[in-house]
């Protein structure tokens, strides 16, 4: 008999526990996955896949505005927030299926209910049965934060945002960062009315000023409402199911929606770390060495649950890693440095390496470059939107140092660039590249 029923138990099926789940299963592990919602995660089932369906769906208020210009003309558009949801909800199930057959696949046995730890090897399942495992691997991700105060659980959060009855007329998102904009951006193109509440006076934290200052000029042009250095006193609901929300002590502010985007903490609430003595930080993330092991030998931990990077992609690397040095015998480990990000907003922001701030901290003397345009597009359909590059670099050498875009595709467009920047590839690399003509992305080659 197996001193242990499954070489590797994996308790969350999101994007870090399916790829080592997956991968670690091709090396000859038993391999078991609990989920105790759907398989996919965060980021599939309930974050940046549905979200930028919406943000694509969004966006065709502007480009049937634009189309006047190209010579196009629609006779009574309209928008069915209904029929939107639910084909996104409809992709939603394809892809919670594809994420499953994918782990049938590779024999990789997937159990449908809450597991949590009852001991170094242990794992208790919701049905009262107990197994073993050899290895055991957290990768349950993070959860909406809600702040608390009389009335904040009346508030939404993103995961419910896919599935509401109805388009909000008024939608009240508290919040500064990522996913507060990102939201703000698609209400606003779907014709509610938003309102971005931030405690700060500075939004995106952590992204250059400038792309986040040019954000917020095209985001007022585009009528959606920002209440800087502003608190929520209290909510309340009306028998009509509106909300009354009070805020700095001034009168009520009538919403049919308020979202809390006030950022995600990991989800270790019921997990049983305590009964194997697994160790956390002061905000209660899995603390793990460069190899994602925990303070306990054979638990090891990936994802938005750890003290490092929430992004899904870091994540699909660090359960990559995980499977190579646990069952391939050759230690891997993660390169955190140049990861390249992205805020969907409307216009998208992206940006790799340093911001302008970062760098002259470092390195003191920088040069930057940068491009202030507007794009073909925007030029004919009479919009003034203008997108900004910035290109970062050591003074002498002109190495790059950061990249920073906003503006129409700049995801699509950095994603390239920013194997240049983590390459270590100089300004004159740039320089030396003949421009692709008409495009945005010459910008970055014509970088002044």
């Amino acid at each position: 008999m197996p001193e242990y029923d499954y070489d590797l138990f994996v308790i969350g099926a999101g994007s870090g526990g399916t790829r080592a789940a997956r991968v670690s299963a091709s090396y000859g592990a038993k391999v078991a996955v609990a989920e105790e919602y759907r398989v996919g995660g965060t980021c599939v089932i309930r974050g940046c896949v549905p979200k930028k369906m919406l943000v694509y769906g969004s966006h065709f208020s502007e480009d049937l505005e634009d189309g006047k210009n190209f010579g196009w003309t629609w006779e009574n558009a309209k928008f069915d927030w209904i029929k939107l949801r639910d084909h996104i909800l409809k992709d939603v199930d394809r892809l919670n299926n594809a994420y499953t057959e994918t782990l049938k696949n590779h024999d990789v046995e997937i159990i449908l209910e809450r597991a949590e730890i009852a001991g170094p090897h242990e794992i208790k399942l919701a049905s009262g049965k107990t197994v073993t495992a050899k290895y055991i691997l957290i990768a349950v991700g993070a959860w909406p934060d809600v702040p608390e105060f009389p009335g904040s659980e009346h508030m939404l959060t993103s995961n419910e945002m896919f599935h509401l009855d109805k388009l909000p007329e008024t939608i009240i998102i508290s919040g500064g960062g990522y996913i507060a904009n990102e939201f703000a951006g698609i209400f606003n193109g779907l014709g509610s009315e938003v309102f971005v509440v931030n405690r700060s006076s500075v939004i995106l934290r952590g992204y250059d000023e400038s792309l986040r200052d040019r954000l917020l000029q095209i985001a007022l042009t585009k009528g959606i409402n920002y209440k800087f250095n502003c608190t929520f006193d209290k909510i309340e609901k009306r028998e009509d199911g509106a909300l009354d929300v009070y805020m700095d002590g001034k009168p009520a502010m009538r919403a049919d929606v308020v979202l809390a985007a006030t950022g995600r903490r990991p989800k270790i609430d019921g997990l049983g770390l305590e009964n194997a003595g697994v160790e956390t930080n002061d905000k209660g993330a899995i603390k793990v060495n460069e190899y994602s092991q925990t303070n306990v030998d054979n638990i090891y931990a990936v994802g938005d649950v750890t003290d490092r990077v929430q992004l899904t992609p870091v994540a699909i690397r660090e359960g990559q890693a995980f499977a190579e040095t646990v069952f391939n015998n050759t230690p891997k480990t993660v390169d955190y440095s140049c990861i390249p990000s992205a805020v969907f907003s409307q216009p998208p922001i992206a940006s790799v390496g340093m911001t302008e701030g970062e760098a002259r901290m470092k390195y003191g003397n920088i040069k930057v470059y940068s491009s202030d345009f507007r794009a073909m597009r925007n030029a004919f359909a009479d919009r003034p939107e203008r997108s900004l590059y910035k290109m970062i670099v050591e003074q002498t050498t002109e190495k790059i140092l950061g990249l920073h875009m906003i503006g129409p595709d700049a995801p699509e467009i950095l994603q390239a660039a920013a194997v240049a920047v983590k390459a270590g590839l100089t300004k004159q690399a740039f320089d030396d590249t003949i421009a692709l003509h008409p495009s945005m992305a010459e910008e970055l080659v014509l970088l002044k």
